[in-house]
């Protein structure tokens, strides 16, 4: 999973990524201080692994892991060139979503692009220079497509979908909540990977005090939650500055350390949850003398494509899956155990995989 983390200059987006992936990105209070696409992967938090790889006495525990890109600070007027230009906005289309960050906190000694605090506002900023992206995209493309509509009728209706979606979004409507008509209509859309057709989590970030009641009490906050509800997108709430504390402690002064503050989870772990909650996201499990592994995959995913994570070569010799579900397996103390108590399912090529399964495979290429 890629996702990258954009919004205005200094609103703590730097910030938030160097405590994400500790990959240093240069913080600084003034505009573009990232001047480059900073890319960090960060290993997903999954208590299960541990314990599972303590089962079966595994040489190696490897957890399911995000690719972090932390584009430049964007300002008005960034699709025509502005600030550091268009130059980043293309970085955000290999992503599979966005992370928001919006400023939702007063601070004298932090200049704000434009002069103060208003979260809608600079939502509406970035969606606009995203929005203009695409419908430069769009028009290039309906450039192309006017050439050979006349000649070709599947090339003329796709060029009535470019122009409906142009014209969309000239309505200053984002791209994820044009209706298509037929299958052939959202083939050519995904095609497209326009900017506003991507899935969105707003990180409304704040200041300590108002992280222990989720930001409640703050109005900012409320406001990026009722935008977000009429988007259709997700919201978790973050102290960037905490996060970074949090980045430099081991695991038990960590655990100590949310206590303090009344938090059950670190900002990371909201995160992860609300993109695989936004992307339809689970893990299955793989576990072994060797290796004990989390893969993810999308809900709804058979065992053969779960099995092609692996290698192609599962998927295309599948046989059947064995089953256990993860905290089965570990109330039992053993696979066998958990057989005897007929608690392991052989499973075929139409089993939908759930999240925590443990699974083993069985192929033949």
């Amino acid at each position: 999973m890629k996702l990258g983390i954009v919004g205005l200059p200094n609103v703590g987006k730097s910030t938030l990524f160097n405590s994400l992936t500790k990959a240093g990105a240069e913080s600084a209070n003034y505009p573009f201080c990232t001047i480059d696409p900073n890319v960090g992967i960060v290993a997903v938090p999954d208590g299960r692994l541990k314990k599972l790889g303590d089962l079966y006495q595994s040489k190696k525990v490897t957890p399911a892991a995000i690719e972090f890109v932390d584009i430049a600070g964007l300002v008005k007027g960034a699709s025509k060139g502005e600030g550091l230009g268009n130059q980043f906005l293309s970085n955000i289309r290999e992503v599979d979503a966005i992370v928001h960050v919006v400023r939702c906190f007063e601070d004298s000694n932090i200049v704000h692009v434009d002069g103060s605090i208003n979260p809608v506002r600079d939502i509406e900023t970035i969606n606009l220079e995203l929005i203009f992206s695409d419908i430069e995209i769009l028009e290039r493309r309906i450039a192309k497509a006017s050439k050979g509509a006349r000649m070709d009728k599947v090339l003329a209706k796709e060029l009535k979908l470019l122009e409906r979606v142009k014209a969309y979004l000239e309505d200053g409507k984002l791209a994820k909540t044009f209706e298509l008509e037929d299958e052939e209509e959202e083939l050519w859309f995904q095609g497209y990977n326009l900017l506003t057709a991507k899935p969105v989590i707003y990180a409304a970030n704040v200041t300590e005090d108002d992280l222990a009641d989720d930001g409640a009490g703050n109005a900012f906050v409320q406001e990026v939650r009722k935008n977000a509800e009429d988007e259709g997108c997700e919201v978790f709430v973050i102290c960037a500055q905490i996060e970074q504390e949090i980045a430099e402690l081991d695991e038990d002064e960590k655990a100590m350390f949310l206590e303090e503050l009344g938090l059950k989870e670190s900002g990371l772990e909201k995160l992860i949850k609300a993109s695989y909650s936004l992307l339809g996201l689970i893990s299955y499990l793989t576990s072994g003398e060797d290796e004990t592994r989390a893969w993810t995959i999308k809900k709804g995913t058979k065992a053969p494509q779960a099995a092609g994570k692996i290698h192609s070569d599962f998927e295309r010799g599948f046989i059947r899956a064995e089953v256990v579900n993860y905290q089965d397996l570990l109330d039992c103390g053993s696979l066998a155990a958990a057989k005897e108590k007929g608690l392991v399912g052989l499973e075929g090529k139409d089993y939908i995989v759930k999240d925590g399964d443990v699974i083993l495979f069985r192929f033949n290429v």
